[in-house]
């Protein structure tokens, strides 16, 4: 019987972090700049992922996705994109700056996307919410709709409000896994958070954070990959990929090298599974909005720090 893949293909916009200058750098130059001391405040992935530990398919979620898939193997003949490997020249040893919007992308935009509107009723909206934390935006939204509040009462509701958004970004939620962030990133989150969510005067309260890339990886680790792969586990064959298994972090380095893991990540690739062993294309959606730096540093830590059950 011959097996056909899925071609269906979803787009999303890419978006890319800013600013330092880029130069094509080998792999072996990358691996080698991570020799210095680890980041002490940065902890192994551990346990189940977050679909299994709400026992949920791959199929059946929105969690995770982008829905933007790579490309599918090139039929024969067919040149395949052209794609190249540029990492900055000491990324791995830098400390970095981030902003609210880095921070938004490296945890929540795999669920939440781009605007932070979820995809309801799985997964939330987060701009309702965080307008429900400002009494301006509050008073606003019922002026428009025709609808009268006291400024007391708002005030009682932004209050609250602010009290359940950080209980949400410290605890999680029946849905949502528990962040890993430091009150310093909760508070420049946050601030993002109402400047995505059109709040007066959001734009002059941003606020930056200094973090190691491999506090980077940590983020996009424990916040994306996790919602799919478990920290540890058994390492599945080509077939059981075909039949739905997904390869626990433990088994990242074993299975894939440094540049395809970043090509994998950031472009795309197809996927070899089944019996006998044949190209598809892959069911890990394309995280475009994660850069090439990036994707490494994700790579680099659970290299460093070894996944645990």
């Amino acid at each position: 019987m011959t097996r056909t893949p899925k071609s269906m293909r979803w787009t999303w916009p890419a978006a890319r972090l800013t600013a330092l200058a880029v130069a094509v750098v080998p792999a072996t130059s990358l691996l080698a700049q991570t020799a210095g001391t680890p980041d002490i405040s940065v902890t192994a992935v551990q346990g189940e992922s977050w679909i299994s530990h709400l026992h949920k398919p791959f199929n059946e979620t929105s969690m995770g996705k982008t829905w933007d898939l790579g490309p599918p193997p090139p039929e024969p003949g067919e040149i395949p994109p052209t794609w190249q490997l540029e990492l900055t020249n000491g990324y791995a040893s830098q400390i970095l700056t981030l902003h609210g919007s880095d921070l938004y992308r490296l945890n929540c935009r795999g669920c939440h996307g781009e605007l932070g509107h979820g995809n309801p009723p799985e997964i939330n909206a987060v701009t309702g919410p965080v307008q429900a934390t400002s009494v301006r935006a509050t008073l606003e939204r019922m002026k428009l709709a025709g609808r009268e509040m006291s400024l007391s009462d708002v005030s009682s509701v932004a209050k609250e409000s602010k009290i359940l958004l950080l209980q949400r970004l410290h605890m999680g939620g029946l849905h949502m896994p528990p962040p890993t962030l430091s009150d310093a990133e909760i508070r420049s989150l946050i601030a993002y958070l109402e400047l995505l969510s059109d709040v007066p005067g959001a734009a002059n309260r941003q606020i930056a954070v200094r973090e190691s890339s491999y506090r980077i990886g940590e983020h996009i680790v424990k916040s994306t990959c996790h919602v799919c792969h478990s920290a540890t586990g058994a390492n599945p064959d080509p077939e059981q990929v075909y039949e739905g298994a997904i390869p626990p972090l433990s088994a990242l380095t074993t299975r894939v090298s440094l540049p395809d893991f970043i090509k994998k990540v950031t472009a795309g690739t197809p996927i070899i599974m089944g019996t006998p062993p044949a190209p598809y294309r892959g069911r890990m959606p394309v995280f475009s909005y994660l850069t090439q730096d990036e994707a490494a540093a994700a790579y680099l830590y659970v290299m460093l720090y070894p996944p645990k059950r």
